[in-house]
């Protein structure tokens, strides 16, 4: 190992353990304080817009001089409507009920003991993210909420954007006298360090890996901590054989079009064959109308003009981009025969006006998130109420789909006695 390395190794040890110990204290703060520290941050977020916005411009530019695709560079690019979104964020979170110290179930043994179950920080979390610099603020907000220590590494592509918002926050964290290693960011670019970090497992109880399927394959396969895996986002939106077209359209372009670079945009369009002889042009020309590349089956492509034939690597991909798989399925059997197979555990719509319908294919389709006629756009921690999220779990242990406040805790025995011994 290089010197450079070895200096590099130490201080990511160092940083552990100092979150481990801030960790502590951390688990012992009231409701009050934390959402007091909260809102100091995400009004310090707004106040110091202008400084944030000068070091995002640094990494977006020296994004843009590396080619970076475009997709990447919309995840980067801080605007005035990100930032307020941040704190917004912040602020969601310190209105939410505070999970730690929350007993959830008490129930008495034939011996009198009582046993229950209460809710208690994990500790140290670590999450190692690419692009998004907002991931800063949410991860830490949820974190510090649920009574734990965080350690964010973020991409090289957004070094400065994201010392720039851990700066801020640990600011609000020391003038609270509150322990500023709390909140810690990885200062370095040397990827060595994300190794050290992973090896760290007796400071750090949880790895949160956000970003591409290649990150999130390294860390969970390198890591000796336990891993929430997120690898893809293949999204799939069903239109069933009497589903409303014009709603069907609305919520595939919605789902499409509206932010194609993130996780929970669609990817593939299933359609029953009965509707699709109206279906597939009517949707083709909408697609087409907002700038979507449109890859089909051998039907969708005899039934609308400029639809490229599909390869079978177009049902398992990710574009994060203007590009849509579209198959007509013979029923709703297939179509969930499809997920299955080339789904990711992300999110699943169906479009439909039949209950019966839309009751199957939620017991059925086991991903993290089914929806019916709703945009797949809406699978979002923030758009279910939870604040911001810290991601989205598509490993079922030991959470599954967005992951808010709760998904941050674990659960500890409690008993309650009167003197009992066992015999």
């Amino acid at each position: 190992m290089s010197s450079t390395a070895s200096d590099v190794s130490i201080q990511i040890k160092n940083l552990a353990r100092k979150a481990r110990a801030a960790s502590i204290r951390m688990a012992g703060l009231s409701s009050a304080t934390k959402n007091e520290l909260l809102e100091r941050m995400a009004t310090a977020l707004e106040q110091q817009r202008t400084t944030l916005q000068e070091q995002n411009d640094l990494d977006v530019r020296a994004a843009r001089a590396n080619n970076l695709a475009p997709a990447m560079i919309d995840r980067l690019i801080l605007t005035d409507e990100r930032i307020g979104a941040m704190a917004q964020g912040l602020r969601e979170v310190a209105a939410l009920p505070d999970p730690v110290g929350e007993v959830t179930g008490m129930w008495r043994r034939p011996n009198g003991i009582q046993v229950g179950r209460m809710r208690i920080p994990l500790g140290v979390i670590g999450i190692i993210f690419e692009s998004r610099p907002n991931v800063t603020a949410d991860a830490a907000g949820l974190c510090l909420k649920s009574g734990n220590a965080i350690i964010l590494r973020g991409g090289s592509e957004a070094i400065h954007s994201n010392t720039a918002i851990g700066n801020i926050l640990k600011a609000e964290l020391e003038h609270m006298g509150l322990p500023a290693a709390a909140l810690q960011v990885v200062g370095t670019t040397d990827r060595s360090a994300v190794n050290t970090l992973l090896e760290c497992e007796e400071d750090i109880d949880l790895i949160i890996p956000r970003g591409g399927e290649g990150l999130i394959r390294f860390v969970s396969e390198t890591s000796r901590i336990p891993v929430i895996k997120h690898y893809k986002g293949v999204c799939h939106t069903y239109v069933d054989t009497d589903a409303d077209e014009e709603m069907a359209s609305r919520i595939c372009i919605n789902a499409k079009v509206q932010r194609p670079g993130v996780c929970n945009a669609m990817e593939t369009l299933l359609i029953h064959k009965d509707i699709a002889d109206t279906f597939v042009p009517r949707i083709a020309m909408d697609m087409r109308q907002h700038g979507v590349e449109l890859r089909g089956c051998s039907i969708s492509c005899n039934l609308a003009s400029g639809i490229k034939p599909a390869t079978p690597e177009d049902w398992d991909a990710e574009y994060l981009d203007l590009i849509l798989a579209v198959k007509v399925v013979e029923d709703m059997d297939e179509a969930i025969a499809h997920i299955e197979k080339h789904g990711s555990l992300h999110t699943e719509v169906i479009v439909t006006n039949s209950y019966a319908n839309s009751q199957e294919f939620m017991r059925r389709v086991n991903s993290s998130v089914t929806m019916v006629n709703a945009s797949s756009r809406f699978s979002d921690g923030s758009q279910f109420g939870l604040g911001a999220e810290i991601g989205i779990s598509t490993s079922k242990l030991h959470s599954f789909g967005p992951m808010g406040l709760e998904d941050l805790t674990t659960r500890k025995f409690i008993v309650f006695g009167a003197g009992q011994v066992r015999a």
